[in-house]
């Protein structure tokens, strides 16, 4: 546990060299790092992964405006200096992975290298999100299920099952991956009703994992829901950086079957990105990989990110 930005934090570590902090996102943990804690630290890094606010081990603070980009990025830098460092290396999935593009877009000084897993960079639209999606598919879109105070939080009641359901239904082991409806919910029935449940789980998923994760959401989901209940609040927030591109070096891994990067605008935004940042290498795509990328193809992944980081620190 450690003091940062007025709450503390779970943290994960290992190794020894340069930062590199982990960044996990929803509905994961710390340990969805944990085929890259051994291969970076070998590779000559100190490595930690925190449980972000509002999960597993770390304080999940009650006022909802608690959870915004702002909060989150200052947790990040904060940690960064409470380990005793100036810099590090950012990395982050799927929401960890705005939080690691925001650190680097905020605190450019504070970042040595980025990379982010499923989530691109961010480029502000001119809408707000919420607001956009609600009006795009009347209220279906997920982020505005989650936006339902109590709503998700009782349909997830069944922590286990839950999710079993979500991280196999988003994995490129799932009939349909990688299709954009997934993302779309009944509102009379609920997200989870058809989500597939495997009778025998992943090869990159064991049920000592699943252990792991579902006594890391026993408090359960409000902390980790309360995230995306700012979507709307982080476009007000970050109106300054409107136009602003992440200047740190940068690296962008995904998966082709996995949903996200088929949101929609998102193919196109991915096609500009070597354009629109020009320390970004080349984006990474991951054949047969979901939604969990470094969990799913961990070799590749710390391939990728061990050449990227150690070209940065050498």
């Amino acid at each position: 546990m450690i003091d940062v930005n007025g709450i503390q934090l779970h943290i994960a570590e290992q190794g020894e060299g340069p930062l590199v902090v982990l960044l996990h996102g929803f509905p994961e943990s710390w340990h969805s790092w944990r085929h890259q804690f051994a291969p970076l630290a070998e590779a000559g890094f100190r490595v930690v992964a925190p449980d972000q606010r509002g999960y597993g081990g770390s304080d999940r603070p009650e006022d909802v405006s608690a959870y915004s980009i702002l909060h989150l990025v200052g947790d990040v830098v904060g940690l960064i200096h409470a380990l005793g460092e100036e810099r590090a290396f950012v990395v982050g999935h799927d929401w960890g992975a705005p939080v690691a593009w925001h650190t680097a877009l905020l605190r450019p000084d504070v970042v040595r290298g980025v990379a982010g897993l499923s989530v691109p960079p961010p480029f502000r639209g001119d809408r707000p999100p919420l607001q956009t999606m609600r009006e795009r598919f009347e209220g279906r879109f997920y982020w505005n299920y989650f936006n339902r105070p109590g709503v998700a939080e009782a349909e997830f009641a069944d922590t286990r099952t839950t999710l079993r359901k979500l991280l196999y239904s988003a994995s490129g082991d799932a009939p349909d991956a990688g299709r954009p409806e997934q993302a779309l919910v009944d509102l009379e029935r609920g997200w989870l009703t058809d989500a597939p449940d495997p009778e025998v789980l992943p090869e990159w998923l064991t049920e000592e994992d699943l252990d792991v994760l579902t006594e890391s959401f026993e408090p359960g989901f409000t902390g980790a829901l309360n995230w995306y209940r700012n979507l709307d609040r982080n476009w007000e927030l970050t109106a300054p950086w409107q136009g602003a591109v992440v200047s740190p070096p940068a690296l962008y891994v995904y998966g082709d079957k996995d949903l996200v990067p088929a949101f929609p605008g998102t193919p196109e935004l991915i096609e500009k990105l070597p354009d629109l940042m020009p320390n970004l290498r080349k984006p990474l795509v991951l054949p047969g990989c979901g939604h969990w990328t470094q969990q799913e193809r961990p070799a590749e992944v710390n391939e990728a990110l061990i050449g990227f980081l150690t070209e940065l620190r050498d």
